[in-house]
């Protein structure tokens, strides 16, 4: 497949995959979001206005918002 090749060990065994990210960055952006969404699936939810009023206190948000 063009834009792929992978690394082998010694017994030609693949042990690693090198993408062309010029070629597929934008494919490999959205397989990593989702391996990411699967990872955070059972993390605690935080509700928006709790977020917004956190980095309010923080200094991080203008008060405007």
């Amino acid at each position: 497949m063009k834009g792929i090749s992978y690394l082998t060990d010694d017994k030609n065994r693949k042990v690693a995959v090198q993408i062309d990210l010029k070629k597929y960055g934008k494919l490999w952006e959205d397989f990593y979001d989702s391996m990411i969404a699967e990872i955070r699936k059972d993390e605690e939810k935080i509700p928006l206005e709790k977020v917004i009023s956190d980095l309010k206190e923080k200094g991080k948000l203008d008060e405007a918002i």
